[in-house]
């Protein structure tokens, strides 16, 4: 087996297959298996070689990936790492990127940006939701020359960092179509035509000023 392929570390087989059939048909890897514990992880990459990317889900059985996550960076340092999770909470993907991760998705995110991070992942860069102060600072900065409005402002917090339309409309105590009206107005101001290129956009921004 050739070394370019993937592996998905999932304890939830149809979660895991769903993700390795994606990754062969919309990103660029021809082969993507699965495994479901952290045992047939170690198992399968001494069989068959260390992987160009490893999409990991957060909570495993045994645990966090965080000790998978270590313990294979030291290991295979070539690897690139994506872990996946369903927790909204900010420390889970602080703690990935503090352990060597290069990248966090939640599961409820779009397709598409599940794919502009695994192909972030593979050209060396990484992807991680901008946290609060560093939002701030690309608005006030990069996307000052758009005019947003503050609430425009708080808005673009929220879509980057994951925040589906219900929630923002219960943080700000605002409609959901008035939240809708919001981003429209947000990508029209930008110039691009979804959520995904507007997140993609500032994480080209962030990558551009590590």
């Amino acid at each position: 087996m050739e070394q370019d392929y993937a592996l998905v570390v999932d304890d939830h087989p149809l979660v895991a297959s769903g993700i390795a059939n994606y990754l062969n048909t919309h990103c660029r890897f021809k082969h993507a298996y699965v495994v479901t514990n952290e045992a047939n992880c170690y198992r399968h990459i001494l069989e068959n070689g260390a992987p160009r990317l490893m999409v990991i889900d957060f909570w495993l059985s045994e645990g966090t990936a965080l000790k998978l996550l270590k313990e294979l960076k030291d290991q295979y340092s070539k690897i690139r790492f994506l872990v996946v999770s369903g927790d909204e909470n900010n420390e889970i993907w602080q703690k990935v990127r503090d352990a060597g991760g290069h990248g966090f998705v939640l599961k409820n995110e779009p397709p598409e940006l599940f794919a502009e991070a695994v192909s972030a992942l593979i050209e060396n860069k990484n992807w991680f939701p901008l946290e609060h102060g560093e939002c701030v600072t690309n608005a006030h900065s990069y996307l000052q020359k758009f005019n947003l409005t503050p609430r425009q402002i708080e808005v673009l917090i929220m879509m980057m960092r994951g925040f589906p339309n219900k929630r923002i409309a219960a943080q700000l105590s605002i409609s959901e179509p008035t939240v809708k009206e919001h981003i429209s107005n947000i990508l029209k101001k930008i110039g691009v035509n979804s959520r995904v290129e507007a997140i993609t956009l500032l994480h080209g921004r962030q990558d551009h000023s590590q």
